[in-house]
């Protein structure tokens, strides 16, 4: 927090040395060089206290910081300085409006159109600035005002921009009555950066790359000093897994504007991008400079979970204490399902299976959209528990009376859910059957069959696993066999098809052979094996 204090101390005083213009410093509000244009908008204050304008656009400054109460601050001071400026009214109405009292904050606004009879292109401009950004929107009054504000001042470019965007949020399906207003503003202004990076946001719409990047490229050559073009630029290679390109251009954002809030925005997109390891850190030092919210906590968590750095267990450690501190800070209404899966999955990875269960259940409540995959958690916590009854519940309640519902690794934990639990080898086979069709070359699945066939199989009905557990060792490459996954597994089929050469109809001393052969090589001290092979079918 020194660093950013003793920063914009110094911009402060150089304000006062170069007494800049109103209009430098609203410039450098739209470069979103905040604490830079704070300064000078102090220094103008100092110089022209009785001017009003001076604090609405302060207040703007504030406002695009999302320092709403400070934004607020400046339009009532200036109101009270002069009740006759519209702008502190519009101001004011702004807030209300963000605030969520519209029809209080519509009253502040139709005073400030009244007060300038509908005339002053600004405040025109202004207010259907609120319609067009706010949340609650209200596009056709805004295009409305609009439409006025260029009848009284059609050289005004900004006002084509503004209008573009609401149109753009009025059909964002077509982008062609917003372009059309876009270069109308450049035709009065062929060098503005601002009306560039707006096409540029549209081909970014689109899609199209190559467009938007050299749209951004030729804002960022034009006027180096607007910063929202090296910031879109970023976010654009974010989106198309451009990363390092990405850094480049935060760098080049942050050199214009190093303030905690662009650090915070830097961050965002780091977390946005997926770079989880390379978040952390701007994260923590954002934090560390005095500013917090629960976003911040919610993406550390996240983050922590996501970055598999070592030691890992200290990332889930870390990942729970950020979850636990966002947990207390955040309002019940933002909370969202994956807040209570990602600490879900945290306790999961730290062996709190009971915690991590409560968890996903707040998650499946939260957001249906995650029921089923939250369900599935559940199932694998109880399934590595062998608490089988309650896999099979959660197995059925995931289904819903839809098997593609379960996925394929589901009905693998299913089938031996039933197989081991209630042993019902007849449901276990079903789902061992649903496994194979859906991934035929797991050859894993043709033994589970088996098995369950086998638990069919009397004195009078015999050989019915033979078909499956012939598939199994088919399937399986020579150094297969002997991985630790496979042996027992291959030592079992093995055996009972070396039975079955014997002993069924369909007798075959070479084929036995070939299978207690297997055997013995994967056990040379297996009892059966030695047994076989002292017999007579073995040599």
């Amino acid at each position: 927090m020194k660093t950013y204090k003793i920063l914009a101390f110094s911009f402060l005083f150089g304000s006062f040395a170069q007494a800049q213009s109103l209009e430098e410093a609203i410039k450098k509000t739209d470069n979103e060089r905040y604490a830079v244009a704070g300064s000078e908008f102090n220094a103008l204050i100092a110089k022209e206290p009785a001017k009003a304008d001076n604090y609405y656009y302060y207040g703007e400054n504030y406002f695009k910081k999302d320092e709403m109460d400070s934004a607020n601050m400046m339009w009532v001071k200036g109101s009270t300085i002069d009740p006759l400026n519209a702008l502190n009214v519009v101001g004011q109405g702004k807030y209300l409006w963000y605030k969520g009292d519209t029809a209080k904050a519509r009253t502040f606004m139709v005073k400030a159109l009244v007060m300038t009879k509908n005339k002053n292109a600004e405040v025109l401009r202004k207010t259907a600035e609120i319609f067009t950004y706010a949340p609650i929107k209200h596009l056709d009054e805004a295009i409305r005002l609009l439409e006025l504000a260029i009848k009284i001042d059609s050289k005004n470019p900004e006002s084509y921009l503004i209008l573009g965007d609401a149109l753009l949020e009025k059909t964002p399906t077509d982008g062609s009555p917003a372009i059309k207003n876009y270069n109308l503003a450049l035709s009065l202004n062929p060098k503005s950066s601002k009306g560039i990076v707006r096409t540029a946001k549209l081909y970014q719409r689109a899609r199209n790359y190559e467009l938007a990047d050299s749209k951004y490229k030729e804002a960022q050559s034009l006027d180096p000093t607007y910063a929202p073009a090296f910031r879109e630029n970023a976010e654009l290679n974010m989106m198309f897994n451009q990363s390092s390109k990405a850094i480049e251009n935060w760098k080049k954002y942050l050199a214009l504007n190093n303030s905690v809030e662009a650090r915070y925005r830097f961050a965002t997109s780091l977390f946005t991008g997926k770079k989880y390891c390379e978040a952390i850190p701007e994260l923590l030092n954002v934090q560390n400079n005095g500013f917090n919210n629960f976003y911040i906590e919610r993406m550390l968590t996240y983050s922590y979970f996501e970055c598999a750095s070592d030691p890992v267990n200290v990332n889930f450690e870390k990942g729970l204490m950020s979850s636990d501190n966002f947990f207390k800070i955040v309002p019940a209404e933002k909370i969202i399902g994956s807040d209570y899966k990602y600490k879900g999955m945290l306790y999961t990875k730290l062996g709190k299976d009971s915690l991590a269960i409560s968890q996903y259940e707040s998650a499946a409540l939260k957001d249906t959209s995650i029921t089923k995959d939250m369900l599935g958690e559940i199932a694998k916590i109880y399934s590595k528990a062998k608490k089988y009854d309650n896999v099979i519940a959660t197995y059925i309640k995931k289904m819903n009376g839809n098997p593609n519902n379960i996925t394929a690794q589901e009905y693998y934990d299913f089938g031996k859910a039933y197989y081991f639990g209630p042993k019902n080898y007849a449901l276990a086979d079903s789902c061992f059957s649903k496994l194979a069709e859906r991934s035929p070359s797991f050859s894993v699945a043709y033994m589970w069959i088996a098995r369950c066939k086998y638990k069919f199989e009397t004195p009078t009905t015999k050989w019915l696993a033979k078909d499956n557990y012939k598939k199994f060792v088919d399937m399986l490459k020579p150094e297969e066999m002997s991985a630790p996954s496979y042996k027992t597994f291959t030592i079992e089929a093995s055996k009972y098809l070396g039975d079955y050469y014997i002993n069924s109809a369909e007798k075959n001393k070479d084929e036995a052979k070939k299978y207690w052969e297997i055997v013995r090589t994967l056990d040379p001290n297996d009892k059966q094996a030695i047994a076989f092979f002292q017999s007579v079918h073995g040599k």
